[in-house]
């Protein structure tokens, strides 16, 4: 009973001291985890590459592969990428297996342990933000070792009633047979499965698989085909967190299965072949250090074979799961408010395909008269949506450029739906060009209209809403610059023609030049010219971070 308890108690500590730490260091890497992903992945080898890196850091898959999601469904990695990062943190979260061989179950680490949780958590409670972080950092770090202590001493006891001769033999044991072997490698490749799927953690399954080996509970071989099941178990909890979930979502975590699957086929295959060369390392490497490795290159070799087939693979998962969703629903995906840079990068790009669309309709409705009204309709519920979307965000900016950026964006928001409300109302008869005599007011208009749709497209033109993924970040080239100072020169001479305009058609009135009802029309004409034309400079500003000295 009381081995037991030891071992229940060391895995919970285990993963108590995994999640604290977990928590901690990504508060520590604030929103430079999501930078370093965003502008990390700009191939899926090099995205493999630091998707390794940050999970070892960061020690936690789930973290890397749910900002993943955000930064795939904002459009700020393409499909292709996003796979890139999750296959590295297949590989990047081996690292904690050589934690607990290399230090874990070799030295007992609880005197220094407790002493450390102390200070971790003290730093935790009364420190500032960062000092808080790193505090729960330490703190989970050191219950990582104490769990560890404690499950090897409950491993200690479970040796002493159970044998690696009471476990099913399987490939690569002296004297055993393919049929007997294969029973037993499928065998224990289930149990590792269930381990993992029980504890929701296959880096705690497989500290009890290295712990067991060390206190000789289990052999090598039996060791291996464990690590097998628990890294196809892994998937069971993505597979569930999917349930309900996006269509970006829902793609990642099958190609998650997927890429669990098609690694343990290739482990199972070779698996006649790396037990006896493990069995021959054992000789001069000890037994932990090799299970450890073997997980690390069970993990490599599925990445190896399946990075240079990412765009085939891609394919396969979009047929297997197709999307219904609009590319603007796609884009607000639900994932990306756990990061306020993607989830404001992510409004940021939907406003500027509704200024895009809405300058669009303008430019219709200038040349051929009003546009219809499901244009219109759309770009409103569009609006609608990043309003939502943008009011469920809950955790605040972190830095001064990041909350300068939330501002800008919702500047934006608020002059492109004011240009989609007047789209709306509709006050003029007819088109403008058919009654208001001053034809350098449809003309600016328009210049304006062209120039606010270049703008619009130089962010949506690499974001989601098309083929091709760009990093975060203001976004302004010498022609984009041009536009946005072509737009203000259009916008301003409008403003000033419409003030003219309203006095120079009410004093025609009195000495007949027009009637009443003409100058009333011919009034409200231009004030919609001056009022779209102010409403889409002032969005394309706010859009490229160039509003500040607006209101």
């Amino acid at each position: 009973m009381s081995t037991a308890i030891a071992i229940l108690g060391g895995v919970g500590l285990f993963l108590l001291g995994m999640t604290v730490m977990t928590d901690g260091l990504k508060a520590l890497a604030g929103s430079a985890l999501r930078t370093v992903l965003g502008k990390a992945a700009a191939t899926p080898l090099s995205g493999a590459f630091w998707g390794a890196i940050v999970t070892l850091l960061v020690q936690s898959s789930s973290a890397v592969t749910m900002t993943t999601i955000g930064l795939v469904s904002a459009g700020l990695l393409t499909f292709p990428q996003g796979l890139g990062l999750v296959f590295g943190a297949n590989v990047g979260t081996t690292g904690t297996a050589w934690l607990v061989a290399l230090i874990g179950v070799r030295v007992s680490l609880s005197s220094y342990a407790l002493p450390i949780i102390f200070l971790g958590s003290l730093a935790k409670l009364l420190g500032s933000r960062r000092i808080a972080a790193a505090g729960g950092a330490l703190a989970g770090f050191a219950l990582v070792l104490y769990g560890l202590t404690t499950l090897q001493q409950g491993m200690g006891g479970l040796a002493e009633s159970l044998h690696p001769s009471d476990l099913p033999t399987v490939l690569g044991m002296p004297d055993v047979g393919w049929v007997q072997g294969s029973v037993g490698l499928m065998s224990l490749i289930v149990v590792g499965l269930a381990m993992t799927a029980v504890m929701q953690s296959s880096t705690a399954s497989i500290a009890v698989t290295i712990s067991a080996f060390y206190a000789g509970a289990i052999g090598l071989e039996q060791g291996a085909a464990l690590i097998i099941g628990q890294n196809i178990g892994t998937a069971t909890s993505s597979a569930l967190a999917a349930i309900g979930a996006s269509a970006t979502a829902k793609r990642l975590a099958l190609a998650y299965v997927l890429f669990k699957l098609i690694a343990a086929l290739i482990a199972i295959v070779a698996f006649p072949f790396t037990a006896p060369l493990m069995k021959s390392f054992s000789a001069s490497i000890d037994g932990m250090t090799l299970l450890a490795a073997y997980h690390t290159v069970y993990n490599v070799v599925g990445v190896a074979v399946l990075l240079p087939a990412t765009q085939w693979f891609t394919r396969v998962v979009e047929q297997l799961l197709p999307s219904k969703q609009p590319p603007l629903q796609r884009a607000l995906d639900p994932s990306a408010l756990a990061s306020p840079v993607v989830a404001v990068e992510t409004a940021r790009r939907v406003i500027a395909d509704v200024l895009t669309k809405a300058v669009a309709t303008v430019s219709v409705t200038l040349s051929k008269g009003p546009a219809p009204t499901e244009q219109i309709t759309a770009a409103s519920a569009a609006i609608a949506d990043v309003r939502t979307f943008l009011s469920e965000l809950r955790e605040p900016p972190e830095t001064d450029a990041e909350r300068f950026r939330l501002t800008s964006t919702l500047h934006a928001l608020d002059h492109v739906s004011r240009l989609v409300e007047v789209l709306g109302e509709g006050t003029f008869p007819g088109h403008p060009t058919q009654v208001t005599d001053d034809l350098r007011s449809t003309e600016l208009c328009a210049l304006t209209m062209r120039a606010a749709q270049t703008v619009g497209r130089s962010i949506t033109s690499e974001s989601a809403l098309s083929t091709k993924a760009a990093p975060i970040g203001w976004t302004v080239s010498g022609e984009i610059a041009k536009s946005l100072a072509d737009a203000e020169e259009a916008a301003t001479e409008l403003g000033a023609i419409q003030r003219n305009h309203r006095v120079t058609a009410l004093s025609s009135v009195a000495p007949g030049g027009m009637t009443a009802a003409d100058a009333f029309i011919q009034i409200d004409a231009t004030r919609w010219l001056a009022q779209i034309a102010h409403h889409a400079w002032r969005s394309s500003a706010h859009l490229l971070g160039q509003g500040s000295n607006l209101k």
